[in-house]
């Protein structure tokens, strides 16, 4: 929001501000998540990474700050970084508790910009990470839904939906040719079959489905110039099945 940008720039006005995304559902931690594991080392290396998706604003749930190999993050201790931080290896966990680096009044659903934003900004001067807190040992952790095997098939289920109504999924690339290798396969969603693998959204006719795989490295369903979760009427959490023929 405007405003965490505008504490952050008046604690260093020499900061530069990327705006990764604002379009996350309300609450919606998972989705969070998936887009800051799938774009966060595109970011230099020191970069501090800002996530505010906290319904948990004002309970007792923990304000953390980790330092990674590369990268600094500083969100609610909700499991919204555990995706990425299985990734990336933790050098230190803070839990954020000192007031002296928060805004002299702060609010209990505000945190953003009370306190999140207002440490983005002491930390991209340089500050130590210790002296926002204390040390923690451990993060919380999402429950992620896995693609699971059943003889024949490999389940999954969409797990983030796009500006375009494109459905991607939990089954990665490598997931997916593991399973497939040489075999011919269906792909089956919402009542819909597919046959093959596209490499673009032209090959197939305009308002027809597809399977391709995404720019996060995901399989996605969508459909050629039109709305796939529209045209499916499909959600977050629809299956989607690979059979082996």
């Amino acid at each position: 929001m405007g405003v965490m940008k505008a504490v952050i720039l008046k604690i260093n006005p020499r900061v530069r501000i990327i705006d990764l995304c604002h379009r996350v559902r309300p609450q919606d931690i998972l989705e969070a998540a998936f887009l800051l594991k799938g774009s966060f080392r595109y970011f230099p290396k020191g970069t501090v990474h800002l996530v505010v998706v906290d319904p948990g604003v004002g309970s007792k749930r923990k304000k953390i700050l980790v330092k990674s190999r590369d990268y600094y993050f500083i969100a609610p201790d909700n499991g919204v970084l555990s995706p990425v931080l299985t990734d990336e290896p933790i050098q230190k966990i803070i839990e954020i508790i000192n007031e002296k680096y928060f805004l002299k009044h702060f609010s209990s659903t505000f945190h953003g910009r009370d306190i999140f934003a207002p440490v983005a900004g002491y930390l991209s001067l340089g500050k130590n990470i210790e002296v926002f807190g204390k040390r923690l040992n451990s993060i919380k952790q999402l429950d992620l839904a896995i693609p699971r095997k059943a003889k024949d098939k490999l389940i999954g289920e969409v797990i983030y939906i796009d500006h375009f109504g494109n459905l991607i999924t939990n089954i990665r690339k490598d997931q997916f040719r593991d399973f497939v290798a040489n075999s011919s396969f269906k792909i089956h969603i919402a009542g819909k079959e597919l046959r093959k693998l596209s490499r673009s959204y032209q090959e197939v006719e305009k308002n027809k489905p597809l399977a391709i795989f995404s720019s996060f490295g995901n399989l996605e369903i969508s459909v050629r110039e039109a709305n796939a979760r529209k045209f499916l009427s499909a959600d977050k959490g629809t299956l989607i099945q690979i059979v082996k023929k």
